[in-house]
């Protein structure tokens, strides 16, 4: 049997939860989207659990969506967890776009956000655009030195991944300069620009992480989950879900476009040709 694309663990009050595919960097194909959420909402209820650490199997965290494995599985998973829309499978065109990633990137990203414990996204090598989703969607980042962190969809014409939060998780100025170049940035200059919060040795990210875990453990959950929501909120009344949804339309514009003039919505590029 095949391992499992999502690993669970517990170590104490800490529950990681590592994504596991790391053949492919980790790339979010549907049977991953499900298992995280599995994985996410069994910490949610486990008592004994007060902080969740997100990590990456070997050498990445995550080289963002799955547009070309094997396993991509695009059109087989659809269990409208997030939202309530027909099932896609089968439609064309937006009709199916608009369903699946409503369902398994923006509404999953937004509903791991608004899980009531303290997140922490635990990241090295590559945190590619939907990798950003993942990292942004917990209220921490940790990164090793090595970890490098980008945007490049533009050069497919789209303005950015799903859960567009660039805005908010740095100044507008930085939003656009990762996004007009598409550039790799290191976990330093991530850091500087208040993406992540610490840069460590990648031999000490995983001690770091849970020794930080550790002291946010030790405060009580209610006061976590209320002081989370507040600072939730206040990314709300700055703006935030409205940014997120009026992007999304130009998204969709987006692969439309795509769809009309080169007849693929990803414009005709793949993981190897985006790098």
């Amino acid at each position: 049997m095949s391992a499992p694309v999502v690993d669970y663990r517990v170590d104490g009050p800490v529950a990681t939860i590592t994504m596991n595919r790391p053949a492919y960097r980790n790339a979010q194909n549907s049977a991953m989207t499900y298992a995280l959420d599995d994985a996410f909402t069994r910490a949610v209820d486990d008592d004994a659990v007060t902080v969740i650490v997100l990590a990456g199997a070997g050498d990445h965290f995550s080289a963002g969506h799955d547009i070309g494995t094997p396993e991509r599985d695009a059109d087989q998973t659809f269990e409208r967890r997030a939202v309530i829309w027909w099932d896609h499978v089968g439609r064309q065109g937006v009709d199916s776009r608009l369903a699946r990633e409503s369902e398994v990137y923006l509404g999953m990203c937004r509903r791991w956000r608004e899980v009531p414990k303290p997140t922490i996204a635990m990241v090295q090598g590559a945190c590619i655009a939907g990798g950003l989703m993942l990292a942004w969607s917990c209220d921490f980042v940790v990164a090793s030195d090595d970890a490098f962190f980008s945007d490049p969809v533009v050069r497919m014409g789209i303005p950015g991944v799903e859960y567009f939060a660039h805005a908010w998780q740095m100044n507008p100025r930085a939003a656009k300069e990762l996004l007009f170049t598409g550039d790799r940035w290191s976990a330093d200059r991530a850091h500087q620009l208040g993406m992540v919060n610490h840069v460590v040795p990648r031999a000490e990210l995983v001690s770091f992480t849970h020794a930080l875990a550790g002291r946010i453990s030790a405060m009580p959950p209610l006061g976590l989950a209320l002081a989370k929501k507040a600072v939730n909120q206040a990314e709300e009344l700055q703006g935030l879900r409205a940014g997120i949804d009026s992007v999304f339309g130009l998204h969709h514009a987006a692969h439309a476009h795509n769809a009309e003039v080169a007849g693929d919505a990803l414009a005709g590029l793949d993981a190897r040709t985006m790098r």
